[in-house]
C-alpha cells in the first residue's frame, strides 16, 4: 500500500462555506477515483504546525493506484475548481509518498 500525504496553507480569510467546499471536494474522491483505501481531510490545530492550515492522508491499494490518481479527471477536477483556487500560493505545500 501507498501513503499520499500533502499539507498545505489555504488562503487567509477564506469562509467556513469555502472551506467547507473545498473539504468535501476532496473526501469525495473517495468514492470517485478507483484505487483508494481510505482518504482523510481536514484542519490543522497544532501549534506546530509552521503555518499549514490543512493536510491530506490518502491510502492507496498500490503505486498504480497513486499514479493512476494523479491524472484521473475526478482529481483533475477537484484540484482545479476545489482546492487550487482556496491555496495560498505564498506557503508551498508539501506532498510525501511512501509504501507501507
Amino acid at each position: 500500500m501507498i501513503e499520499h500525504i500533502v499539507v498545505f496553507k489555504v488562503k487567509d480569510g477564506l469562509t467556513d462555506a469555502q472551506k467547507a467546499d473545498m473539504l468535501s471536494a476532496i473526501r469525495s474522491l473517495k468514492d470517485r477515483v478507483p484505487g483508494i483505501v481510505d482518504l482523510q481531510v481536514g484542519e490543522n490545530f497544532s501549534e506546530r504546525a509552521q503555518g499549514f492550515t490543512h493536510a491530506l492522508v490518502v491510502r492507496f491499494a498500490d503505486r498504480a493506484a497513486l499514479d493512476g490518481y494523479l491524472p484521473h479527471p475526478a482529481h483533475q477536477d477537484v484540484v482545479q475548481n476545489h482546492f487550487l483556487p482556496y491555496l495560498d500560493e505564498t506557503k508551498p505545500r508539501i506532498v510525501v509518498d511512501f509504501e507501507i
